[in-house]
Order: C-alpha cells, then structure tokens, then sequence
C-alpha cells in the first residue's frame, strides 16, 4: 500500500469518525435543548396551576369565616388543595432536576438530632392510622454537612411510601448509623408491608412509571421515588431497595456528611440546621397523607323495610370520594362501602343489592376485573355496574363497556351527575318491573325487550321460551324452570328479583295469568276453562281466584267484555 492510499484510507476514516461523532454530539444537543423546553413547560405549567390554587384556598379561607358551619367541608377541601400543590411542586423539582437547574446547599450542624426531629413530625399520622413507627439513631448526635430542603423531602417520601403500602397495624423502622470512618449518615427505612414484586424492580424508580410496585399495592404518580433517587444523587449519595414479597421492604440510603465532599458553591457557612426548622417543613407535607374522620352527622333515615328503597353498593379506595358519595347518595338509597374488588365481593355475598358504582384503579382488586368475576357469575351477572375511572381514553371506555359495565364516568365528574345516571339505571329497572305488572300484551313483552339491558333481555327471552314450552304443564314448577334455566335456585331467585321484583312462583304464574289475558284477546270465544288448562291450571275454580288476585277482576267478567 503506497503512501498516498494510506493518507486517503485515513483521511475518510477520519471524516467517518468526526461525523458520526458529530451526529452525537447533535443527538445530544437536541436532546438537551428538549429537556430544556419540556422543563420550561413543565415550570410554567406548574406554576400556571398554582395560581388558581392560592385563589381557591383564599376563598376557603374567607368561606371558614363567612360560613363557619361547614368546617368539614373546608378542612376535605383544604386537605386536597394542599395534595394537588404537593404534586405540583414534585412535578416542579423533578423538572428541574432534569434540566440540572436543582441545586444543593448544605449547612453544618447535629445531622442526628435533625433526622430524627424530622422523623418523628410523622410520628402522629401514622399513630393515627394505628401503625407502629419506630426512630433509632447511632449515635444519637454526631456533626455533619446536609442539605435540610433535600434531605426532608427524602425523608418525608420513603417514609410516606412505607405508610402507602403498611397496612394498619404496621410496622415502620427508620435505623439511622454511620460508617466507620463517620463521614457518612446511613438512613434505612423498613416495613412490614406487602413488598415489592420482583419483576418489578426495575421500574422502582422510573419517573412517571405506573405507582403499582407493590403486589396489590395502591396507585401512585411514579414521582416520589424517582424525585426521592434524584435528590440523593444530587446531595452525592447512594439508595437501594432489599425487598421480598409480603414480608415488607427496606430502603437504604448513604449520604456524605463531610465538609470536603461539597464544592465551595455547595456549601453555605453562614447558615446553621436548626432541628425546629424540621417540624414546620416536614408537618405541611404530613397534611397531604391525612385522612379525614368519617361524618357522623345524621342523615334522613330510611326505612328498611320499604321495598321501594333500593339498596347500592359504593366501591372507591380513596375514603373522602368514598365518603362524599355515600353522604349524597343515603339520602335517596340504602348505601354499603367497601375500599376495593375484595371486600366488594364480601359485601355483595352477604347482602341483597341492587346497583354498584366502583372505581376501576384500586388495589387487591380493580373494577374492571370485579366486573369480570360478577359478570361470569350467575348469581350476579344482573347487577348494574357503574365505573368511575380517572383515565379518559375512549380504548378504556370501549374495554370497560365490553367487560359488561352498564355506564362508564370519567374523573373527576360532579357528584348530581354520578346520582343521575345512578337515578336512570334504577328507573329504568322500575319500568321494567311496571310493564311486567301491567297486562301483558305484545307490545308490552316488546317494549320490556326494548328497555332491559342486553344481559336482561337475554335473560327474560330465555325465561319466557321455557314457560311458552311447558305452558300447559301443570306439574312445570320452580325447581323444573331453574332446571331448563341452567341455574340454582336461588340465583334464579336473584334474577328474577332484580329483574322482575318478583320470586320464582310469582314469576310463573304472573306469565300464565297475563297469557291467558293474551289468548282471551286472539280467541275471545274460548272458555275460561279451555284456557285455564292451556296456561296449566287443572282447577279451573283455582285459576278463577288466581286471576282475580293478578287481573282484579273475574275471568269470566274479563273474558265477557272482550266479547263485547
């Protein structure tokens, strides 16, 4: 190879080598540069969304002093206000951290006594919520440089992590140590929760990734813990997870305390951490995992005993929806709770009911599998299910009405909608029943196939085509129509209840009264005899007074004016 094809052998592999380094360094560049403008939207967003905030806690504010009688109602109000601004201010910081413009600022002081005043500003939440918390600190003093902002906010998310995914009664352990040469703060937060699965890990702190890391655990935003990760590497430190399914999780965190692991810009001399500065930071961000007490104020009773009163359940994980709908609803129906699919399902067994509204993301059981299970079960596949879902794609509307949902309402929704389309399902149910207890005639039988729903009609096409088979035996009762039904007896009871508001005998002979009714019609010179064995009676006399008990009148009078 002479000289000249070396040079321009190296010479294109240079220009190779300059060009694909420039197509990176300009893939990098604009990546940087859209960073840079998702987290100018994101600020300018954020900070566009917490303008109304303010206004409407103001209003609050003035409505306590003008209105004080409503206080509940200001505190429910005032508690999701200081959650929305939370979220806000995570969604703030983890765009900054991405764009780099998140800065430390660590100041000298006792790092021990600050952690654990820190900590236990949670301590009467999660008393609260019956949980046992317990802070360990070794040694309990020791001198160090943190950033106090970043480091409550750690703090305040794992542990506010441990109390999402403990139970009540749980346990929850922060141990904080040193290392042997103490110039690190190792912080581990433990509980006794429901773990994390594996398959999950890597997606632990993925931003925005789908909250549902622990198995049957709740739904998050999947900010807390990405946000949590970014500022540990920010203060120069290290997190991990040791985890193991339904024994709980552990997170472990090591930060750097000592004055020469900061720059000169990191550190500020002039200040000094001050452990009262703790209670204020960390007890406004413990108000966004409170819960409110249950209202015991008394609503107008309802008596049981009255048939017309229809019996709903509400399904919803999150207790003040959860409250705020039974509030309205009792006013109009009997209304049982349950918190997710799996005491839905406890409650649905032990009670007789005639609606449900459920939230499709929950944990242990969402809606859209609780309607899968009732749908598949014939002792429930007549109940009317109402979803309320804070996702608002038309695929999951689609999904959820091919699951068998009767309606679909998408969050957040006013609450007089909700009891609307509740209002509309129930009277529809009502007129169903009406058109059964009016005299059958084809019309009657077509506009009650108009009007159930599919499930329904299939259902009464079936029942009616085992009557019209055996019409005439008098010997077809309820244990041979369950039979030809393909159900028990009881869940045969249930849905012609639901559907009909009558039992199973009471729904046999209703259908051979009112098709006797239409025989006489078509053929009015028949006897009452004639007809009375066609419907099934052998006792002509017994099926005079079971008409007149259905029809209010004899049969001859009835049969003797349609001659007329």
């Amino acid at each position: 190879m002479n000289l000249t094809t070396l040079v321009i052998l190296i010479s294109i592999l240079l220009v190779i080598v300059f060009s694909l380094i420039g197509r990176a360094l300009y893939r990098r560049s604009v990546r940087i540069r859209n960073q840079l403008q998702m987290s100018y939207i994101f600020t300018n967003i954020t900070h566009e969304l917490l303008t109304p905030l303010t206004i409407v806690s103001a209003s609050v504010e003035r409505l306590r002093k003008t209105a004080p009688d409503n206080s509940r109602d200001y505190d429910l109000m005032e508690l999701n206000i200081a959650r929305v601004v939370r979220l806000l201010q995570q969604i703030l910081e983890t765009s900054k951290s991405q764009s780099g413009e998140l800065k430390l600022r660590v100041s000298n002081g006792d790092v021990m006594n600050y952690i654990r005043e820190t900590a236990l500003c949670i301590e009467p939440l999660m008393a609260k919520k019956g949980m046992e918390f317990t802070v360990r600190c070794k040694p309990e003093s020791m001198m160090g440089w943190i950033d106090t902002d970043k480091l409550d906010k750690i703090i305040f998310n794992l542990l506010s992590n441990a109390v999402k995914y403990t139970g009540k009664e749980g346990k929850v352990t922060m141990d904080v140590a040193t290392n042997s040469r103490y110039d690190k703060v190792i912080i581990r937060v433990s509980d006794n929760g429901t773990g994390i699965p594996h398959d999950k890990m890597k997606h632990l702190f993925t931003r925005f990734h789908d909250g549902e890391y622990r198995k049957h655990g709740t739904f998050g935003t999947g900010i807390g813990l990405a946000l949590t990760r970014d500022l540990v590497y920010l203060h120069r430190g290290t997190i991990q997870c040791q985890t193991f399914e339904g024994q709980g999780t552990t997170f472990i965190i090591e930060l750097p305390i000592k004055k020469n692991a900061f720059s000169a810009s990191q550190i500020d001399e002039s200040h000094q951490i001050n452990p009262t500065e703790a209670h204020s930071n960390i007890a406004d961000m413990a108000t966004t995992l409170e819960t409110p007490q249950e209202d015991t104020t008394p609503l107008p009773i309802i008596e049981e005993e009255n048939d017309d009163i229809y019996t709903i359940l509400v399904v919803e994980d999150n207790i003040e929806l959860l409250m705020l709908m039974k509030q309205l609803l009792q006013q109009h129906y009997h209304v049982l709770t349950a918190s997710n699919g799996v005491e839905a399902l406890d409650v649905i067994h032990a009670h007789d009911l005639d609606l449900i509204v459920s939230d499709v993301m929950m944990p242990e059981m969402d809606g859209n599998e609780l309607v899968t299970r009732l749908k598949a079960d014939p002792d429930y596949s007549h109940l009317p299910i109402i979803l309320l879902t804070a996702k608002t794609q038309e695929e999951d509307r689609k999904e959820a009405l091919l699951l068998g949902a009767d309606d679909y309402v998408t969050k957040p929704f006013r609450l007089g909608d909700l009891q609307l389309r509740i209002d509309n399902i129930i009277e529809n149910r009502r007129r169903i029943r009406h058109l059964f207890q009016q005299q059958s005639t084809e019309e009657n039988i077509e506009q009650i196939k108009a009007t159930a729903p599919t499930t329904d009609n299939d259902f009464l096409q079936r029942a009616i085509e085992c009557l019209d088979a055996h019409l005439s035996d008098s010997d077809y009762d309820r244990d041979s129509f369950a039979r030809d039904m393909g159900a028990s007896a009881s869940t045969l009871y249930n849905k012609l209840r639901a559907v009909t508001g009558m039992n199973v005998s009471g729904f046999i002979r209703n259908y051979r009264i009112k098709t006797a009714c239409r025989l006489a019609q078509q053929q009015p010179d028949l006897r009452v005899s004639d007809i009375a064995y066609q419907v099934g009676f052998k006792d002509p006399k017994y099926f005079a007074t079971t008409f007149k008990k259905e029809m209010g009148v004899q049969p001859s009078e009835y049969f003797e004016e349609l001659r007329k």
